[in-house]
């Protein structure tokens, strides 16, 4: 399924920055960044949990913010894209 992944993580002090450095990290393990704090992530049912759970012990839920949204496994007929296009599509085969 396809997982969009949003955070807004509060970088005024050392540990935001942190923070925040350590959920892009995580994020980009499991997807592509489409925007700044904005990530596709093609995830089965155990990765999600497990990510979720990373990310969850991750921020500080009392200055973060943490969004996932379900599009599930017809997602391609859900989004609809304008402008520049980034990087490889998140089921794209990537070679390396």
């Amino acid at each position: 399924m396809l997982v969009l992944i949003t955070y807004d993580v509060n970088t005024e002090t050392p540990e935001g920055r942190a923070r925040l450095r350590k959920v892009a990290k995580q994020c980009i393990n499991y997807g592509r960044r489409v925007q700044n704090s904005v990530f596709e992530c093609i995830l089965d049912n155990a990765q999600c949990i497990k990510l979720k759970t990373l990310l969850v012990d991750i921020i500080d839920e009392k200055t973060d913010s943490l969004r996932m949204y379900y599009l599930g496994n017809q997602y391609k007929t859900k989004i609809e894209r304008f402008g520049v296009e980034h990087g490889t599509a998140a089921d794209d085969v990537l070679i390396l």
